[in-house]
């Protein structure tokens, strides 16, 4: 839990997610409110009862799509950009926005991108800078060891590349 001093921590966005971000926006602004608004007025002229299911799931589909609107506006507004200049001669140390290879103690290569919480899908090796891997490989040089508790367990692995 944060403390009463502690200030939240800054959302981080790479240029393609703040891209990303803003298409979806865009699409949900002038595409999804539109066809969620005339989804709810067929309803209610479908039906005289409030409480129809057709009403009621259009309802919900423009109370998401508001909520969403809302959710995409604040992170773009509050969120910093990830730089995506390298210094000549490549990373020497991991940040943000690194593609990381590390080889894990199975001696198997992966490899990750650290991303901001907003970003993360691990399923394509885009890994939060708060996960615990994230976490342990913030700031590591090539050749370091890390330990960090995942959720399979214990992880040991070894800084091959940063880029």
């Amino acid at each position: 839990m944060q403390g009463v001093n502690e200030m939240p921590e800054r959302v981080m966005l790479t240029p393609e997610g703040r891209a990303k971000l803003r298409a979806e926006l865009e699409h949900l602004l002038s595409v999804r409110r539109k066809e969620a608004v005339e989804r709810l007025q067929a309803a209610r002229e479908l039906s005289d009862a409030w409480d129809s299911p057709e009403y009621i799931e259009s309802k919900n589909e423009m109370s998401f799509i508001e909520g969403r609107i809302m959710t995409i506006e604040h992170l773009l507004a509050e969120a910093g950009v990830i730089p995506t200049e390298r210094p000549p001669g490549g990373a020497d140390f991991v940040r943000l926005g690194s593609r990381v290879t590390v080889l894990n103690e199975d001696g198997e290569e992966e490899s990750y991108v650290l991303v901001g919480s907003a970003e993360a899908d691990p399923r394509t090796g885009r890994i939060s800078n708060q996960s615990p891997v994230g976490q342990a490989l913030l700031g590591r040089r090539v050749g370091e060891q890390i330990q960090a508790v995942a959720p399979g367990g214990m992880r040991q692995l070894t800084v091959q590349s940063i880029e």
